[in-house]
């Protein structure tokens, strides 16, 4: 089936290459030895990663290639990404399509309509090999990153723990630092007084103002009683409004980053039901008459750019229901922000403006109508006018603006991750000298504010400012995070859990590179070096695993003698360690697993205590 990926045996919500796993830690077999990852050191000049094929998938790829044989041609039409092609690359070789005409063709479309493939199979072409590299370079990374230091986290912190990806640790780390950040934050008292003035009809003789205009600090409560006291007789006008006439363009249409942050916002949904649904919309709805079709187009993508059919049948569309002038003179154009973004991609956008939201209620459930009107609006709207309003000024002081046309925002208004987040008062129309009626005077205390924990959307906005991750990655990423109980969400808030602390300590005192957000953009933007053909992807792994592989030698040298007590194990006689679990830190035997002894050390009375087993370890595979 044309983009379904569980053709090959892997669900919607989790891709990985069709029945094929690489060899590494626990369940897959032994650890690979650091000779067989330094190409050029014993093992020739090239890397050969060692493939098998799972077990429950042996049947799925026989039954493939008998259908193969039936076929005139073999296309492979697996999603328009580097993952998407190594899939593609991974059942070729599992299946044997390599010689003669039995090489299969690969097909690319970012939209399931029949325009898209049909389009799409006029065009086949090879497997990218460049895309493919720099896949199983990100696998080959990770792994090393899981398999090497997830031992040392056993020893030092608890059984079952996971070192995680690169992009996962690096997440962590921001949460921890953010929770850090919050902890150590002083407020500082600051106060206003707000007044609340009405338009008076009768106007009286206004007196003149005297003194030096200047803008006042209140900073404590004496003051600002003091203020409150001398205005709260006083006659109110308006002295001066100023009025600057201001544009507010549209927003571009999504990428998968800024759908996840608004989707988070408006309908509050999390990253990982965002793409879920998404996913649902891309592969295809049945709408009646139409039949089964791709409502929008392919949800993993750091492009803006729109189709040129795309962007005039949105013209067309405004300029039938809302009028010529919601349509700017020229269509417009949006630049990425990445530098590193795949412009071959589309944005995400629906694959017919005409298919309005009214229209499609009738075929989708809840969640995917939401989220289609959230991704159809954002489309139209970036193809509207601007919107007109007046920035106006008035003494006392209110600063706010005036909608003078709508434009764009007849359609649609991008949401904000907090309360405050450059919010505009809506003012009346008043004229310099218009006499105002006090209702209520009020000094009021405030203390400003530490940063704010972070949200889902507000955390894939921070990592994609940082070049942290790709689309791909951002959802999997935090409910990896979330599920292995290294962060907490507290209604819509992300906190660290005292093992997520712990081990970015651990991992941040040992493992600066792996652990540093400079390193791991820089590392994206080698893989992205490789995608494009600019780099080779076996240096950009050795490059790595040197002094990764030292440093793991290191800390192995550590954490053997780490955490060490004076305590002696009255059951057996060994030493005790401090170890850390889900709970809080406590004593384990040395002699673990012949002694299982543990004792509180009470640093969480309130908790219950978690007694160190290997039931964890047996289901741990070193990976998150």
């Amino acid at each position: 089936t044309p983009g379904d990926r569980r053709v090959a045996g892997q669900s919607t919500h989790g891709r990985r290459d069709p029945g094929q796993r690489l060899r590494g830690n626990g369940v897959d077999g032994p650890r690979p030895r650091p000779a067989e990852i330094d190409a050029g050191r014993g093992y020739g000049q090239r890397l050969h990663p060692k493939y098998v094929t799972l077990r429950d998938k042996q049947t799925l790829v026989t039954d493939l290639k008998k259908s193969a044989l039936k076929a005139t041609e073999i296309f492979l039409a697996t999603d328009p990404d580097r993952e998407g092609e190594a899939i593609s690359w991974h059942l070729q070789n599992a299946a044997g399509w390599g010689e003669g005409d039995r090489v299969p063709k690969r097909v690319v479309f970012h939209e399931i309509t029949k325009q898209a493939v049909e389009e799409a199979f006029q065009q086949p072409r090879e497997i990218n090999m460049q895309l493919v590299n720099a896949q199983q370079a990100r696998r080959i990374l990770d792994r090393l990153v899981g398999y090497e230091i997830s031992p040392l986290l056993w020893r030092r912190v608890q059984r079952g723990l996971s070192a995680g990806r690169r992009v996962q640790s690096v997440s962590l780390r921001m949460i921890v630092d953010r929770e850090r950040e919050i902890a150590v934050f002083v407020p500082e008292e600051w106060w206003t007084l707000e007044a609340d003035l009405h338009k008076t009809l009768d106007l009286p003789d206004t007196p003149e103002s005297t003194g030096a205009r200047r803008r006042i600090s209140i900073a404590n409560e004496d003051a600002a009683r003091a203020l409150e006291a001398e205005l709260s007789g006083a006659e109110y006008s308006v002295e001066s409004v100023e009025q600057k006439p201001r544009r507010q363009r549209p927003s571009a249409p999504f990428i998968t980053s800024t759908m996840q942050q608004d989707a988070g916002r408006k309908l509050r949904f999390t990253a990982q039901r965002t793409m879920a649904v998404a996913q649902q919309l891309y592969e295809g709805l049945n709408i009646g008459a139409e039949g089964s079709v791709g409502l929008i187009t392919y949800m993993r993508t750091d492009s803006v750019n729109v189709a040129e059919s795309a962007v005039r049948e949105a013209r067309e569309f405004i300029g039938e229901r809302y009028g010529k002038e919601f349509i700017p003179d020229k269509p417009r154009a949006y630049r990425t922000r990445s530098k590193n973004a795949q412009e071959a991609h589309e944005a995400i956008r629906p694959t017919s403006t005409r298919r309005d939201p009214r229209s499609m209620a009738t075929y989708l459930n809840p969640e995917q109508l939401r989220l289609y009107t959230l991704i159809w609006e954002r489309m139209v709207a970036s193809q509207m006018s601007d919107a007109v309003l007046e920035a106006t000024t008035f003494r006392f002081r209110a600063t706010g603006s005036v909608l003078r046309f709508a434009g764009f925002r007849a359609v649609y208004m991008e949401g904000r991750d907090d309360a405050g987040d450059n919010e505009e008062n809506a003012l009346p129309q008043l004229s310099t000298g218009d006499a105002l009626t006090n209702e209520k005077l009020a000094a009021n205390q405030h203390f400003t504010q530490p940063p704010p924990r972070y949200t889902e959307a507000t955390l894939v906005r921070a990592m994609e400012e940082k070049g942290i991750g790709r689309p791909s990655t951002y959802a999997p990423t935090i409910a990896t995070l979330i599920d292995r109980g290294y962060v907490e969400r507290e209604q819509t808030r992300l906190s660290p859990t005292r093992t997520g602390i712990t081990v970015t300590d651990l991992l941040t005192e040992h493992f600066t590179d792996v652990m540093d957000l400079d390193f791991t953009a820089r590392m994206e933007e080698d893989l992205d070096d490789v995608a494009q053909g600019e780099r080779e992807w076996v240096p950009v792994l050795r490059d790595f695993y040197h002094p990764f592989h030292q440093a793991v030698d290191k800390a192995n040298e550590t954490f053997a003698s780490a955490e060490a007590t004076d305590e002696v194990c009255e059951k057996c006689g060994e030493p005790m360690s401090i170890k850390t679990g889900r709970f809080g830190r406590f004593l384990a035997c040395t002699g673990y697993p012949k002694c299982r002894n543990t004792k509180d050390m009470g640093d969480n009375p309130d908790r219950p205590f978690e007694e160190e087993t290997d039931e964890i370890a047996k289901n741990a595979n070193g990976l998150w």
